[in-house]
């Protein structure tokens, strides 16, 4: 086996651990919602955004941003108000209920795959040290 090959299938072997953790699946089962409002409210986890901030942070566009807001807003799940220093902007915020769920994605979504967390701690040890040669983003 060359480098090549041995590049495939280490690349073959994160793919299949990853993909076969499919946490959006359980995810939006547990929720109840589509995978895109789980984005939209984990991302407001951090801070309240404007409209137009939620599109870019989603890499949508508007009209969908509020198609998404209009339903998360209906289940209780956000609020939006008007921004006091631009009337023209509408501030989406979570509701506690909203942070509750976008807590609970996160929680699940931050879960290390069963094959993972089943390793030996130096297996483990060994692993988090070769992926930390890794950009991270």
């Amino acid at each position: 086996m060359d480098e090549r090959d041995d590049l495939v299938d280490v690349w073959g072997r994160i793919k299949t651990l990853v993909l076969q953790n499919n946490v959006r699946v359980e995810v939006s089962e547990a929720l109840g919602l589509s995978f895109i409002k789980i984005r939209a409210l984990r991302k407001l986890l951090a801070r309240p955004l404007a409209m137009r901030e939620l599109a870019a942070e989603l890499v949508t566009d508007k009209p969908y941003v509020t198609q998404i807001v209009d339903s998360l807003e209906k289940m209780g799940l956000v609020t939006r108000s008007v921004s006091e220093e631009d009337r023209r902007r509408r501030i989406v915020k979570l509701t506690e209920s909203g942070r509750v769920a976008a807590e609970r994605a996160e929680e699940i979504l931050n879960r290390p795959p069963p094959a993972l967390a089943a390793l030996p701690p130096d297996d483990l040890a060994t692993l988090n040290r070769i992926l930390g040669a890794l950009p991270r983003d």
